[in-house]
């Protein structure tokens, strides 16, 4: 089922919960959605989906970020609150094994040898396993065997 189906099928559970915290959540999502929807055309797809997720993930961990150092312990915890919500829609990313396999795999295919070539291994790996990985991870693995 595409994830906006998911998310709509989810925001009429939790609406018949009277669940307020995971309806409002899954409203934001839905509206974030249908905002590329019209950006593009139509339907989002799944891949572009993730891609709306996870840049409301990175827009609540900065705000969570905000709201801890202004003292608003309360608020965080609301932002934090609904990345817990939109993880749930989210595919798992490679761990830290599988991720060093593909980064290996990846110098081995482009040619690297030297933290300057970090670039064409990144690009490399990127374009074989978007969305399956973890890019600051995939850099720092990246950066270490290549330094090494």
């Amino acid at each position: 089922m595409p994830i906006t189906d998911t998310v709509q099928q989810q925001l009429l559970q939790a609406m018949k919960a009277r669940d307020v915290a995971r309806t409002s959540a899954l409203r934001m999502i839905k509206a974030a959605l249908l905002e590329e929807s019209k950006k593009g055309e139509g339907a989002v797809g799944d891949e572009a989906a993730v891609a709306v997720l996870r840049r409301l993930v990175k827009q609540r961990e900065e705000a969570a970020e905000a709201y801890d150092q202004a003292g608003r312990a309360d608020k965080a915890a609301d932002e934090r609150a609904e990345i817990e919500v939109i993880d749930t829609f989210l595919p798992r990313l490679a761990g830290e094994t599988a991720t060093l396999a593909w980064v290996r795999e990846a110098i081995a295919q482009t040619g690297a040898s030297s933290p300057r070539e970090l670039g064409k291994a990144m690009g490399a790996l990127m374009k074989a396993h978007r969305g399956e990985l973890d890019p600051g991870l995939a850099r720092t693995l990246l950066e270490r065997e290549l330094a090494g």
